[in-house]
């Protein structure tokens, strides 16, 4: 049994990510410089892959932390490198010494905080030391605002010298069968409404889910208390009112409006604190498919799912969980309430990959919801160039005949209302379990055809 977890353990780490290690070790290969920046919210899984990548080659790889780094890099890379302990402290002198190697930087972005002159001095060691070299160097963030303005933006002094950059992002629905072969597609759902696709909480779970799920709730070092804090404070100094806010968002409050009130803030208090949670990816703004970036219908969603398992079931029972008198029972009978928008999620994830692989009447370049006042449909796909749509509804339950027949109809009003009459469009009904199956109805049963 505990061989079987370890292997699981293995394979867990890299399951979907070997484009990712495939492109990194091509450029590790290289016979020139190459600085790669590979950033991603926390937990995702960054620093798994470039020690995978560096497996078997000399390397010094660092952890930044809050303080000191030039004297903990020169003790971490002295273990490497011997002679470096006698090199004058600073980086530029560190890096003459250790050109033509690989040298990993986790967690960047603490530099950056120590000493924002950081990033001018290392555009000065890759420009006057580095570029001629074979050295490369590798910067890791899971400050995703940080990396983008500091590191990746038009304004940063090492915009151009990149050679490459790698954004993790959370491993989609279809590879949790990777992780838990044996699950029937019902109980993925399940993990992935916890998990969504983050490495770091895959690699937690254990199946039966909901047996594993009480033993960890009554776990005393549990994850699940303090994670989201966890996260919050390695981008906000302060995180009250961003708690807030994404708690509001959580349960169902989507326009500026409704946060606002929630909150209680001014409106122009807490856009600010909108654009920063977005900026750090704790939330995502969407507007109807047919409409730009601009439109003023903008919706405000909670970007993973673990955030909304979090603030839905574990933030309101903190004090009972603390006490260990939480029940899980309360969270199983809400569940399925709950996993109607992750598995609207987990449909788009289908029609995507069935789209990808032709098995639909045309190519999509464009997916996301579309609403216009109290109408609204969870799936839109567009061919704009060809004039083609797709809509879809998605329930997590049982669907009849006479339901789709329903559903449909409601699909065909929607399509007055965006104004589609010029396109050629087809239905489609996506369900936990459906009665009858005829045109593009499909249920969990059908999800192996996204996969073969």
């Amino acid at each position: 049994m505990i061989i079987q977890i370890i292997i699981m353990a293995v394979i867990m780490r890299f399951v979907d990510r070997e484009e990712e290690l495939s492109a990194l070790r091509s450029r590790l290969n290289s016979s020139k410089f190459e600085l790669i920046v590979i950033y991603g919210r926390r937990r995702i899984g960054k620093t798994r892959l470039v020690l995978e990548a560096v497996k078997g080659r000399e390397h010094i790889y660092y952890l930044a932390v809050e303080g000191d780094n030039l004297r903990y890099f020169k003790r971490s890379a002295s273990r490497v490198v011997p002679e470096l302990a006698h090199v004058r402290e600073d980086w530029e002198s560190y890096f003459n010494f250790l050109k033509d190697m690989v040298v990993v930087i986790d967690e960047f972005p603490n530099l950056v905080r120590e000493d924002p002159g950081v990033v001018s001095l290392f555009q000065r060691i890759v420009d006057l030391v580095l570029k001629d070299t074979k050295t490369k160097l590798v910067l890791l963030g899971s400050s995703v605002s940080m990396i983008s303005d500091k590191v990746l933006s038009y304004k940063s002094p090492l915009y151009g010298r990149r050679t490459a950059s790698i954004k993790l992002k959370p491993m989609k629905f279809f590879h949790l069968r990777d992780f838990f072969p044996s699950a029937s597609w019902e109980e993925l759902v399940e993990i992935y409404g916890l998990t969504d696709g983050i490495p770091y909480y895959l690699e937690k779970v254990r199946t039966p889910f909901w047996e594993w799920l009480e033993g960890e709730i009554k776990r005393p070092d549990t994850f699940l208390k303090d994670e989201l804090d966890f996260l919050m404070k390695y981008e906000f100094t302060e995180v009250t009112t961003y708690k807030k806010i994404l708690e509001a968002i959580a349960h169902g409050r989507n326009t500026p409006k409704e946060i606002r009130d929630y909150v209680k803030m001014k409106h122009s208090d807490i856009t600010q604190y909108l654009r920063n949670l977005m900026d750090t990816e704790f939330i995502v703004r969407e507007v109807p498919v047919t409409e730009g970036p601009r439109s003023k219908k903008g919706r405000y969603y909670i970007t993973d799912n673990f955030i909304a398992f979090w603030f839905r079931y574990i933030h309101p029972n903190l004090s009972a969980i603390e006490e260990g008198v939480f029940d899980v029972g309360e969270i199983k009978e809400d569940y399925s309430n709950y996993l109607g928008t992750v598995f609207e999620k987990v449909a788009r994830q289908f029609l995507t990959e069935l789209s990808r692989r032709g098995k639909l009447p045309f190519k999509f370049t464009k997916v996301g919801r579309w609403w216009h006042r109290n109408v609204e449909v969870d799936i839109v796909a567009l061919n704009e160039r060809e004039k083609k749509a797709f809509l879809a509804e998605v329930k997590w339950g049982e669907v009849g005949s006479r339901e789709v027949s329903k559903l449909i109809a409601k699909l065909e009003q929607a399509v007055k209302l965006a104004g589609m009459d010029d396109y050629e469009v087809s239905y489609g009904v996506i369900a936990k379990s459906a009665e009858v199956k005829e045109g593009y109805v499909w249920d969990l049963r059908d999800f192996a055809k996204a996969l073969t």
